[in-house]
């Protein structure tokens, strides 16, 4: 038969009741252990995700902005600085020749201008060519009927070389607009009926004087004479619209 022990069962109460203390004391421990870790770790998320956030707009930023366009004022820059003119019309121009003697050449002409090449092509009353002028800042050349080309640094040595006379065609290409040549010092005359037109230019030593210009709607010089002194020289030109 088993001792009974009075005092055995209250002592083994007390245990369990302990274990059960030290146990729920211990869990709460660790979930507050663990909610503070939870709650130190969201700020960092926090400031992630808005980081995160600003790059994807700034993506968006990159990939939604238009295209650089061209500049109009560059365009309209570029378009403008090309030249590219022509005349046709009616020449006479009177000269000495070698020998002091006056002499004359008439006819129809053909200016086509590009840029900084003149083509200028001289025709006699019925069309047929009597030379034709290629001017350019690399060199000057001169054609004539069934002969070879003539080349020179210099348009004016080649005509005056080859025909007795050479026209001004690097002046030209500025007072046919007209304008002044912005190589050398000049004066100008306006005209009295239009302030806003030239009527005479002295550069170079060629007097140009503005006779008529093209009536409306037409723009432009129509007539213009042009006279040197030495040598003597003067060029009629009628320019056909």
């Amino acid at each position: 038969m088993a001792e009974f022990h009075p005092h055995s069962r209250p002592a083994a109460t007390a245990a369990v009741f302990a274990r059960s203390v030290s146990r729920w004391i211990a869990s709460r421990w660790f979930a507050s252990r663990w909610i503070a870790s939870r709650l130190s770790r969201r700020p960092a998320r926090g400031v992630a995700a808005v980081a995160l956030l600003g790059g994807l707009l700034a993506l968006a930023g990159c990939a939604t902005q238009p295209p650089h366009e061209p500049s109009t004022a560059r365009a309209t820059t570029s378009l403008t600085t090309q030249t590219s003119r022509a005349y046709h019309g009616r020449f006479a121009v009177q000269y000495n020749d070698q020998n002091g003697q006056q002499r004359n050449a008439y006819g129809n002409f053909d200016w086509r201008e590009t840029d900084s090449t003149v083509t200028l092509q001289l025709l006699n009353p019925l069309g047929q060519t009597l030379a034709v002028v290629t001017s350019s800042p690399a060199e000057a050349t001169l054609e004539l009927p069934n002969k070879q080309p003539l080349t020179a640094d210099n348009v004016s040595t080649l005509m005056q070389q080859a025909l007795g006379f050479a026209l001004p065609v690097e002046g030209l290409r500025y007072w046919l607009q007209p304008s002044v040549a912005p190589t050398s010092r000049a004066h100008t005359t306006p005209d009295a009926k239009d302030p806003q037109r030239l009527a005479q230019i002295q550069q170079d030593g060629w007097t140009i004087d503005y006779l008529a210009y093209a009536d409306a709607p037409a723009t432009g010089v129509k007539r213009v004479n042009l006279t040197r002194e030495d040598p003597p020289l003067q060029i009629k030109l009628v320019l056909d619209q």
